[in-house]
Protein backbone atom coordinates (compact mmCIF):
# COMPACT_ATOMS: atom_id res chain seq x y z
CA UNK A 1 0.00 0.00 0.00
CA UNK A 2 0.94 3.38 -0.95
CA UNK A 3 0.47 6.57 1.64
CA UNK A 4 0.93 10.33 0.56
CA UNK A 5 2.67 12.25 2.76
CA UNK A 6 2.05 15.87 3.37
CA UNK A 7 5.35 17.00 4.74
CA UNK A 8 8.99 15.53 3.48
CA UNK A 9 11.43 16.70 6.13
CA UNK A 10 11.26 15.55 10.16
CA UNK A 11 12.27 18.32 11.33
CA UNK A 12 9.63 20.68 10.47
CA UNK A 13 6.38 20.83 13.42
CA UNK A 14 5.08 17.50 14.55
CA UNK A 15 1.32 18.86 13.96
CA UNK A 16 2.27 19.22 9.98
CA UNK A 17 3.52 15.25 9.95
CA UNK A 18 -0.28 14.13 9.58
CA UNK A 19 -0.88 11.74 6.40
CA UNK A 20 -3.18 11.61 3.56
CA UNK A 21 -4.93 8.97 2.86
CA UNK A 22 -7.15 8.04 -0.04
CA UNK A 23 -9.45 5.84 0.35
CA UNK A 24 -11.81 4.18 -2.08
CA UNK A 25 -12.63 2.55 -4.92
CA UNK A 26 -9.64 2.74 -7.54
CA UNK A 27 -7.56 4.56 -4.73
CA UNK A 28 -4.51 2.65 -2.83
CA UNK A 29 -6.87 1.88 0.55
CA UNK A 30 -10.33 0.56 -0.99
CA UNK A 31 -12.78 0.67 2.14
CA UNK A 32 -13.40 3.49 4.85
CA UNK A 33 -12.91 0.58 7.69
CA UNK A 34 -9.54 0.15 6.42
CA UNK A 35 -8.38 3.63 6.12
CA UNK A 36 -9.09 4.25 9.87
CA UNK A 37 -7.33 1.14 10.82
CA UNK A 38 -4.02 2.42 9.65
CA UNK A 39 -4.45 5.85 9.93
CA UNK A 40 -2.81 7.71 12.96
CA UNK A 41 -3.58 10.63 14.94
CA UNK A 42 -3.82 14.27 12.91
CA UNK A 43 -4.44 11.84 9.39
CA UNK A 44 -7.03 13.42 7.17
CA UNK A 45 -8.93 10.41 4.91
CA UNK A 46 -10.81 11.66 1.64
CA UNK A 47 -13.00 9.21 0.97
CA UNK A 48 -14.39 8.82 -2.61
CA UNK A 49 -17.27 8.73 -4.55
CA UNK A 50 -18.79 4.91 -4.52
CA UNK A 51 -21.32 3.12 -2.28
CA UNK A 52 -20.08 1.33 1.08
CA UNK A 53 -21.71 -1.05 2.63
CA UNK A 54 -19.02 -1.45 5.97
CA UNK A 55 -21.35 -2.31 8.46
CA UNK A 56 -20.75 -0.50 11.63
CA UNK A 57 -17.60 1.82 11.82
CA UNK A 58 -15.51 3.28 14.91
CA UNK A 59 -13.84 5.76 15.20
CA UNK A 60 -11.72 6.58 18.30
CA UNK A 61 -8.66 8.80 16.47
CA UNK A 62 -8.25 12.23 16.25
CA UNK A 63 -8.93 12.37 11.93
CA UNK A 64 -10.39 14.26 9.55
CA UNK A 65 -12.65 12.29 6.80
CA UNK A 66 -13.62 14.27 3.90
CA UNK A 67 -15.89 12.59 1.14
CA UNK A 68 -15.23 13.84 -2.12
CA UNK A 69 -17.65 13.61 -4.88
CA UNK A 70 -20.43 12.71 -1.80
CA UNK A 71 -19.62 8.86 -1.02
CA UNK A 72 -22.27 7.17 0.25
CA UNK A 73 -22.34 4.44 3.33
CA UNK A 74 -25.17 2.64 3.56
CA UNK A 75 -26.07 1.14 6.53
CA UNK A 76 -28.48 -1.53 4.97
CA UNK A 77 -31.12 -1.14 7.40
CA UNK A 78 -29.31 -3.14 10.01
CA UNK A 79 -25.88 -1.37 11.65
CA UNK A 80 -25.46 1.95 13.43
CA UNK A 81 -23.25 3.59 10.58
CA UNK A 82 -20.34 5.54 12.57
CA UNK A 83 -19.71 5.79 16.12
CA UNK A 84 -17.75 8.07 17.07
CA UNK A 85 -15.46 8.29 20.36
CA UNK A 86 -12.60 10.83 20.70
CA UNK A 87 -11.62 14.20 20.41
CA UNK A 88 -10.15 16.55 17.15
CA UNK A 89 -12.20 14.93 14.89
CA UNK A 90 -13.96 16.37 11.50
CA UNK A 91 -16.89 14.08 9.33
CA UNK A 92 -17.32 16.11 6.56
CA UNK A 93 -19.25 15.59 2.90
CA UNK A 94 -20.51 12.12 3.09
CA UNK A 95 -23.96 10.84 2.48
CA UNK A 96 -25.43 8.16 5.14
CA UNK A 97 -28.68 6.02 4.29
CA UNK A 98 -30.47 3.41 5.99
CA UNK A 99 -28.74 3.25 9.67
CA UNK A 100 -30.56 0.90 11.33
CA UNK A 101 -33.37 0.58 14.25
CA UNK A 102 -33.69 -1.22 17.35
CA UNK A 103 -36.09 -0.94 20.28
CA UNK A 104 -33.43 -1.46 22.81
CA UNK A 105 -30.74 1.19 21.89
CA UNK A 106 -31.03 4.34 20.00
CA UNK A 107 -28.63 3.75 16.35
CA UNK A 108 -28.11 6.47 14.49
CA UNK A 109 -26.51 6.98 11.48
CA UNK A 110 -23.71 9.20 13.01
CA UNK A 111 -23.26 8.69 17.00
CA UNK A 112 -20.91 10.96 19.20
CA UNK A 113 -19.83 9.52 22.47
CA UNK A 114 -17.72 10.73 25.24
CA UNK A 115 -16.28 13.01 22.71
CA UNK A 116 -14.43 17.00 22.29
CA UNK A 117 -13.82 19.24 19.82
CA UNK A 118 -15.89 17.14 17.02
CA UNK A 119 -17.43 18.89 13.84
CA UNK A 120 -19.96 17.19 11.54
CA UNK A 121 -20.72 19.57 9.04
CA UNK A 122 -22.08 19.23 4.98
CA UNK A 123 -23.19 15.65 5.21
CA UNK A 124 -26.62 14.04 3.99
CA UNK A 125 -28.84 11.98 6.04
CA UNK A 126 -31.75 9.82 5.20
CA UNK A 127 -33.61 6.70 6.55
CA UNK A 128 -32.18 7.20 9.70
CA UNK A 129 -33.18 6.38 13.05
CA UNK A 130 -31.63 9.14 14.76
CA UNK A 131 -29.43 10.67 12.53
CA UNK A 132 -26.93 12.54 14.57
CA UNK A 133 -27.17 11.28 18.49
CA UNK A 134 -24.97 13.10 20.67
CA UNK A 135 -24.24 12.43 24.72
CA UNK A 136 -21.64 13.75 27.04
CA UNK A 137 -19.62 15.39 24.69
CA UNK A 138 -18.26 19.10 24.34
CA UNK A 139 -17.26 22.00 21.89
CA UNK A 140 -19.17 19.95 18.71
CA UNK A 141 -20.29 21.67 15.81
CA UNK A 142 -23.39 20.33 13.47
CA UNK A 143 -23.62 22.35 10.87
CA UNK A 144 -24.90 22.59 6.98
CA UNK A 145 -26.32 19.13 7.26
CA UNK A 146 -29.69 17.77 5.31
CA UNK A 147 -31.22 15.31 7.17
CA UNK A 148 -34.79 13.59 5.98
CA UNK A 149 -36.22 11.01 7.96
CA UNK A 150 -39.28 9.02 6.66
CA UNK A 151 -41.55 9.76 9.33
CA UNK A 152 -43.80 6.82 10.88
CA UNK A 153 -44.52 7.00 14.38
CA UNK A 154 -43.08 8.39 17.37
CA UNK A 155 -42.26 4.93 18.55
CA UNK A 156 -40.52 4.32 16.00
CA UNK A 157 -38.72 7.17 14.46
CA UNK A 158 -35.67 9.09 16.53
CA UNK A 159 -34.79 12.42 16.53
CA UNK A 160 -32.74 14.20 13.47
CA UNK A 161 -30.35 16.21 15.83
CA UNK A 162 -30.22 14.82 19.66
CA UNK A 163 -28.12 15.81 22.42
CA UNK A 164 -27.73 14.62 25.67
CA UNK A 165 -25.68 15.73 28.84
CA UNK A 166 -22.83 18.15 26.71
CA UNK A 167 -22.00 21.84 26.51
CA UNK A 168 -21.08 24.25 24.01
CA UNK A 169 -22.74 22.90 20.77
CA UNK A 170 -23.13 24.91 17.75
CA UNK A 171 -25.97 23.65 15.86
CA UNK A 172 -26.51 25.90 12.83
CA UNK A 173 -27.52 26.17 9.12
CA UNK A 174 -28.61 21.92 9.44
CA UNK A 175 -32.39 21.43 7.37
CA UNK A 176 -33.83 18.62 8.97
CA UNK A 177 -37.30 17.38 8.61
CA UNK A 178 -39.70 13.65 9.04
CA UNK A 179 -38.58 13.06 12.11
CA UNK A 180 -39.65 12.35 15.29
CA UNK A 181 -38.46 15.83 16.90
CA UNK A 182 -36.12 18.08 14.92
CA UNK A 183 -33.45 19.34 16.89
CA UNK A 184 -33.41 17.67 21.02
CA UNK A 185 -31.39 19.04 23.90
CA UNK A 186 -31.70 17.51 27.02
CA UNK A 187 -29.22 18.83 29.64
CA UNK A 188 -27.43 20.66 27.41
CA UNK A 189 -25.95 24.24 28.32
CA UNK A 190 -23.96 27.16 26.99
CA UNK A 191 -24.85 26.36 23.53
CA UNK A 192 -26.36 27.50 19.86
CA UNK A 193 -29.04 26.76 17.73
CA UNK A 194 -29.08 29.22 14.57
CA UNK A 195 -29.51 29.59 11.31
CA UNK A 196 -31.77 26.13 10.88
CA UNK A 197 -34.97 24.77 9.00
CA UNK A 198 -37.05 22.55 11.15
CA UNK A 199 -40.05 21.38 9.27
CA UNK A 200 -42.80 18.60 9.05
CA UNK A 201 -41.42 16.77 12.21
CA UNK A 202 -44.04 14.28 14.00
CA UNK A 203 -43.91 15.98 17.13
CA UNK A 204 -41.60 19.00 17.84
CA UNK A 205 -39.30 21.26 15.63
CA UNK A 206 -37.23 21.57 18.71
CA UNK A 207 -37.35 19.67 22.33
CA UNK A 208 -35.70 21.44 24.90
CA UNK A 209 -35.47 19.95 28.76
CA UNK A 210 -33.21 20.66 31.55
CA UNK A 211 -30.96 22.84 29.45
CA UNK A 212 -29.95 26.65 30.67
CA UNK A 213 -28.04 29.09 29.25
CA UNK A 214 -28.43 28.50 25.97
CA UNK A 215 -29.66 30.42 22.68
CA UNK A 216 -31.36 30.06 19.79
CA UNK A 217 -31.84 32.61 16.92
CA UNK A 218 -32.67 32.79 13.63
CA UNK A 219 -33.94 29.21 12.78
CA UNK A 220 -37.60 28.41 11.32
CA UNK A 221 -39.88 26.20 12.63
CA UNK A 222 -42.46 25.11 10.40
CA UNK A 223 -45.70 22.92 9.85
CA UNK A 224 -44.61 20.24 12.79
CA UNK A 225 -47.03 18.30 14.69
CA UNK A 226 -46.66 20.51 17.74
CA UNK A 227 -44.50 23.29 17.03
CA UNK A 228 -41.33 23.55 19.65
CA UNK A 229 -41.22 22.98 23.33
CA UNK A 230 -38.82 24.67 25.47
CA UNK A 231 -39.35 23.07 29.41
CA UNK A 232 -38.21 22.56 32.50
CA UNK A 233 -35.00 25.64 32.00
CA UNK A 234 -33.41 28.75 32.67
CA UNK A 235 -31.61 31.54 31.22
CA UNK A 236 -32.47 30.65 27.66
CA UNK A 237 -32.69 33.18 24.88
CA UNK A 238 -34.89 33.01 21.62
CA UNK A 239 -34.90 35.91 19.24
CA UNK A 240 -35.38 36.19 15.64
CA UNK A 241 -36.87 33.08 14.68
CA UNK A 242 -39.84 32.22 13.09
CA UNK A 243 -42.66 29.65 14.09
CA UNK A 244 -44.83 28.83 11.12
CA UNK A 245 -47.81 26.85 10.50
CA UNK A 246 -47.85 24.52 13.44
CA UNK A 247 -51.67 23.41 13.80
CA UNK A 248 -53.15 20.90 15.78
CA UNK A 249 -55.25 20.02 18.29
CA UNK A 250 -51.91 20.65 20.70
CA UNK A 251 -49.75 22.41 18.58
CA UNK A 252 -48.11 25.95 19.40
CA UNK A 253 -45.20 28.01 18.20
CA UNK A 254 -43.59 27.86 21.37
CA UNK A 255 -45.01 25.60 24.52
CA UNK A 256 -43.23 27.52 27.69
CA UNK A 257 -43.23 24.96 30.59
CA UNK A 258 -41.91 25.40 34.12
CA UNK A 259 -38.83 28.31 32.75
CA UNK A 260 -37.60 31.15 34.09
CA UNK A 261 -35.56 34.46 33.78
CA UNK A 262 -35.43 34.13 30.07
CA UNK A 263 -36.11 36.24 26.64
CA UNK A 264 -38.02 35.37 23.52
CA UNK A 265 -37.12 39.21 21.30
CA UNK A 266 -38.05 39.96 17.77
CA UNK A 267 -39.64 36.62 16.79
CA UNK A 268 -42.54 35.89 14.25
CA UNK A 269 -45.89 33.77 14.67
CA UNK A 270 -47.19 33.49 12.16
CA UNK A 271 -50.86 30.84 11.74
CA UNK A 272 -50.43 28.82 14.93
CA UNK A 273 -52.72 27.37 16.72
CA UNK A 274 -51.80 28.76 19.93
CA UNK A 275 -47.93 31.44 19.52
CA UNK A 276 -47.04 30.95 22.70
CA UNK A 277 -48.43 28.71 25.47
CA UNK A 278 -47.27 29.37 29.03
CA UNK A 279 -47.67 27.30 31.99
CA UNK A 280 -45.72 27.82 35.49
CA UNK A 281 -42.82 30.80 33.56
CA UNK A 282 -41.25 34.09 35.44
CA UNK A 283 -39.17 36.36 34.71
CA UNK A 284 -39.85 36.21 30.93
CA UNK A 285 -39.09 39.03 28.94
CA UNK A 286 -41.44 38.90 25.95
CA UNK A 287 -40.93 41.45 23.77
CA UNK A 288 -40.32 42.98 19.65
CA UNK A 289 -42.79 39.74 18.71
CA UNK A 290 -45.07 39.72 15.72
CA UNK A 291 -47.75 37.50 16.40
CA UNK A 292 -50.19 37.03 13.00
CA UNK A 293 -52.93 35.15 12.37
CA UNK A 294 -52.72 32.42 14.93
CA UNK A 295 -55.94 30.79 16.54
CA UNK A 296 -54.27 32.21 20.45
CA UNK A 297 -51.61 34.46 19.83
CA UNK A 298 -50.73 33.99 23.69
CA UNK A 299 -52.14 31.73 26.55
CA UNK A 300 -51.46 32.43 29.86
CA UNK A 301 -51.83 30.30 32.70
CA UNK A 302 -52.63 31.06 36.13
CA UNK A 303 -49.51 29.68 36.86
CA UNK A 304 -47.30 32.31 35.34
CA UNK A 305 -45.85 35.34 37.30
CA UNK A 306 -43.70 38.64 36.91
CA UNK A 307 -43.23 38.52 32.88
CA UNK A 308 -43.27 41.11 30.94
CA UNK A 309 -45.06 41.61 27.85
CA UNK A 310 -43.98 44.66 25.90
CA UNK A 311 -43.65 46.30 22.21
CA UNK A 312 -45.44 43.60 20.62
CA UNK A 313 -47.98 43.47 17.51
CA UNK A 314 -51.34 41.51 17.32
CA UNK A 315 -52.22 41.40 13.79
CA UNK A 316 -55.37 39.23 12.62
CA UNK A 317 -55.62 36.97 15.85
CA UNK A 318 -58.72 35.18 16.38
CA UNK A 319 -57.96 34.92 20.32
CA UNK A 320 -55.36 37.77 21.12
CA UNK A 321 -54.92 36.39 24.83
CA UNK A 322 -55.94 33.34 26.40
CA UNK A 323 -56.31 32.34 30.35
CA UNK A 324 -57.75 29.73 32.70
CA UNK A 325 -57.43 31.90 35.81
CA UNK A 326 -59.58 35.08 37.25
CA UNK A 327 -55.74 36.94 38.74
CA UNK A 328 -53.25 37.89 36.68
CA UNK A 329 -49.65 38.14 37.88
CA UNK A 330 -48.02 39.61 34.58
CA UNK A 331 -46.98 42.87 33.67
CA UNK A 332 -48.84 44.04 29.70
CA UNK A 333 -47.61 47.41 28.54
CA UNK A 334 -47.12 49.59 25.21
CA UNK A 335 -48.06 46.53 22.91
CA UNK A 336 -50.27 47.19 19.68
CA UNK A 337 -53.16 45.26 19.34
CA UNK A 338 -55.19 45.56 16.30
CA UNK A 339 -58.59 44.78 18.05
CA UNK A 340 -58.09 47.83 20.35
CA UNK A 341 -60.96 50.89 19.38
CA UNK A 342 -59.79 53.67 22.10
CA UNK A 343 -58.63 56.48 20.91
CA UNK A 344 -55.10 59.21 21.37
CA UNK A 345 -56.39 62.76 21.90
CA UNK A 346 -53.04 64.32 23.04
CA UNK A 347 -51.79 62.54 20.08
CA UNK A 348 -48.74 60.84 21.96
CA UNK A 349 -49.04 57.16 20.05
CA UNK A 350 -50.38 55.96 23.49
CA UNK A 351 -54.16 54.98 23.90
CA UNK A 352 -55.86 56.95 26.71
CA UNK A 353 -57.76 54.10 28.09
CA UNK A 354 -56.70 50.61 28.69
CA UNK A 355 -57.08 47.38 26.20
CA UNK A 356 -58.34 43.99 28.21
CA UNK A 357 -56.78 41.54 25.47
CA UNK A 358 -58.66 38.72 26.95
CA UNK A 359 -62.53 38.30 25.48
CA UNK A 360 -65.47 37.09 27.55
CA UNK A 361 -65.72 34.76 24.85
CA UNK A 362 -62.25 33.37 24.89
CA UNK A 363 -62.48 32.59 28.88
CA UNK A 364 -66.26 30.32 27.36
CA UNK A 365 -63.96 28.81 25.16
CA UNK A 366 -61.04 27.67 27.56
CA UNK A 367 -63.82 26.27 30.31
CA UNK A 368 -65.71 24.49 27.36
CA UNK A 369 -63.67 23.88 23.71
CA UNK A 370 -66.71 22.94 21.88
CA UNK A 371 -68.05 26.80 22.03
CA UNK A 372 -65.61 27.40 19.36
CA UNK A 373 -68.64 26.02 16.90
CA UNK A 374 -70.05 29.77 17.81
CA UNK A 375 -66.90 31.91 16.90
CA UNK A 376 -68.08 35.00 14.66
CA UNK A 377 -71.54 34.32 15.31
CA UNK A 378 -73.65 37.22 16.71
CA UNK A 379 -74.21 36.11 19.82
CA UNK A 380 -70.49 35.96 20.86
CA UNK A 381 -70.12 39.40 19.35
CA UNK A 382 -72.86 40.59 21.44
CA UNK A 383 -71.38 38.73 24.66
CA UNK A 384 -67.88 40.41 24.44
CA UNK A 385 -69.39 44.23 23.72
CA UNK A 386 -71.10 43.47 26.89
CA UNK A 387 -67.94 42.32 29.01
CA UNK A 388 -66.02 45.51 27.86
CA UNK A 389 -68.73 47.55 29.35
CA UNK A 390 -69.14 45.56 32.38
CA UNK A 391 -66.16 43.73 33.19
CA UNK A 392 -67.59 40.20 35.14
CA UNK A 393 -65.54 37.09 34.14
CA UNK A 394 -62.58 38.43 32.15
CA UNK A 395 -59.52 38.91 34.49
CA UNK A 396 -59.21 42.41 35.45
CA UNK A 397 -55.79 42.88 36.15
CA UNK A 398 -54.87 41.22 32.92
CA UNK A 399 -54.63 44.54 30.88
CA UNK A 400 -52.59 46.71 29.08
CA UNK A 401 -53.00 50.38 30.60
CA UNK A 402 -50.51 51.95 27.63
CA UNK A 403 -51.30 50.12 24.10
CA UNK A 404 -49.89 51.80 21.21
CA UNK A 405 -51.89 53.65 18.42
CA UNK A 406 -49.81 52.38 15.45
CA UNK A 407 -48.00 49.24 14.75
CA UNK A 408 -44.49 49.27 16.03
CA UNK A 409 -41.56 49.06 13.69
CA UNK A 410 -39.78 45.90 15.06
Amino acid sequence: MRYFLVILFSGLSPALSARIIHAGNGQPVTSLKKAIEIAKDKDTIFLYAGVYKEGGLTLTKSLTIIGQDSPLLDGENKYEILLISGKNIVIRGIQFRNSGYSAMNDYASIKLVDASNVVIENNTITGAYFAIHISNTSNVTVRNNTITGNPRSEQLTGNAIHLWKSSHALIENNHVQGHRDGIYFEFVSLSMIRNNISENNIRYGLHFMFSNDDTYLNNTFRKNGAGVAVMYSKKVRMENNHFEQNWGSSAYGILLKDISDSYIIHNTFFKNTVGIHLEGTSRLDIQKNTFKENGWALKVQASCENNDFHHNNFYGNSFDVGTNGSISLNNFYNNYWDKYEGYDINKDGIGDIAYHPVSMYSMIVEQNPYALMLFRSFTVQLLDKAEKAIPSLTPENLVDNKPMIKSLAL
